[in-house]
């Protein structure tokens, strides 16, 4: 029986060695596919205005809010809150999807509409949803590296 690996590129040579040391026999046109769970959730759990709990997935999240201890979640189909502080947020989300681009604002990189420079080391991002998001300087960098410019 014939595997194929699907996992990050970091992992995937540990994971060949360690199938290989077992005797398992890989294969790019194998029927079976040996993946990854990825450690980044595709849900987060939040609640409406009205106080109802839900849960949205991570990829319709446009961006995220602080508003001193509140933590606003915008999506497509409206705003909601969410239980945890900013700073758990972002350690949950995946840094390939998601980045801090102010003390108070997460964007997605997927609802990213726009993006125009400022002065003074600064951008302005227009999301999907037609709002304006500042980059602030103290995120310029890590901004230009996320988006690779």
């Amino acid at each position: 029986m014939k595997f194929r690996i699907d996992v990050p590129e970091e992992e995937y040579e540990g994971v060949r060695d360690y199938l290989k040391e077992r005797g398992v026999e890989l294969s790019e046109d194998a029927d079976y596919v040996v993946t990854g769970a990825s450690r980044y959730p595709t849900f987060l759990t939040v609640k409406s205005r009205e106080g109802e709990r839900a849960r949205i997935r991570t990829d319709e999240v446009i961006f995220i809010e602080a508003f001193g201890k509140e933590i606003e979640v915008h999506t497509a189909e409206g705003t909601f809150l969410a239980g945890e502080r900013m700073y758990q947020l972002e350690e949950g989300l995946n840094p390939k999807e998601f980045l801090r681009v102010s003390k108070s604002v997460i964007i997605a990189r997927g609802h990213v509409k726009k993006i125009r420079p400022t002065l003074s080391m600064k951008y302005i991002l227009t999301m999907t949803n037609g709002t304006l998001v500042d980059v602030t300087r103290s995120y310029y960098s890590d901004f230009r590296r996320f988006f690779g410019f």
